[in-house]
């Protein structure tokens, strides 16, 4: 994709975080964002903000994504609107930080249908719409999906799916072309959701990522594409290290894993 002027590109899980600053970064390139997330007044206050700024009107469809109901609406939303559907950035999700015998059921539950369920289930429907519009699809995943830890079974498990997805995915389709995102924490309200005592962000604090630079390197892939971003690169490095020896680091990085 050459330009991504007047190109419209879905954004799930765009009132915060990655999700929002992605909107910025494309509608400064000219694209017509189409925003999705629960919180319809944040949304209007970020179409509002893009409007004024970049004098690009965004498309916006409130719903939770969790629910079968609500993604089946936006999905229908998409095919009778926005035919000419260019892009897609599968950015919603949410993480719980605790052992698996502690966490409700529903909370599990809730993490695998909006992190895994949700993402399969819009990609595989709007595919005819990408194909024929050669489009992209950003997969944002976690360092969590190469490399595990403790106190995130779940949150864990869903992002390791969404990496092996997102690989399979790239081999399947033609005239598409498919980006995995794999951060590590990234200063956002992902850790007030995940860890409400908020001892975890303190204690990764000095290497929080910046979630403006990681939805602008997002978006850069639409023009220039890259079949991964991977950030920080020091925990890439350990996340493949973790492939060729995972137990010896497990026993190396055991504080750090068990910070959460």
């Amino acid at each position: 994709m050459k330009s991504l002027n007047n190109r419209k590109v879905l954004v799930t899980g765009a009132s915060r975080g990655i999700g929002m600053f992605t909107a910025l970064h494309l509608a400064e390139e000219g694209a017509i964002p189409i925003l999705a997330a629960r919180d319809g007044r944040r949304l209007e206050l970020i179409s509002r903000f893009i409007e004024e700024s970049y004098g690009i009107k965004p498309y916006i469809h409130t719903g939770d994504l969790g629910r079968e109901a609500d993604r089946k609406e936006l999905i229908e939303y998409v095919k009778e609107n926005h035919k000419d559907l260019s892009g897609l950035i599968n950015n919603a999700g949410f993480g719980s930080f605790e052992q698996l015998q502690s966490e409700p059921w529903s909370k599990s539950d809730m993490m695998i249908q909006l992190n895994v369920t949700a993402l399969i289930h819009i990609t595989k429907e709007l595919l005819p719409l990408l194909e024929s519009n050669a489009g992209h699809i950003v997969n944002v995943a976690s360092q969590s999906g190469k490399i595990a830890t403790p106190k995130a079974a779940v949150y864990t498990a869903t992002k390791h799916a969404v990496v092996g997805f997102t690989n399979s995915l790239r081999m399947e389709v033609d005239g598409i072309s498919v980006t995995g995102v794999n951060p590590g924490p990234v200063d956002t309200s992902f850790f007030d959701r995940a860890d409400p005592t908020g001892d975890y962000r303190i204690s990764v604090g000095k290497i929080m990522l910046n979630p403006n630079r990681i939805a602008a390197k997002m978006v850069h892939t639409f023009i220039s594409y890259r079949r991964e971003i991977n950030a920080p690169g020091w925990m890439e490095g350990a996340s493949k290290l973790y492939q060729l020896m995972p137990s010896t680091i497990e026993k190396v990085f055991s504080a750090q894993f068990h910070k959460k």
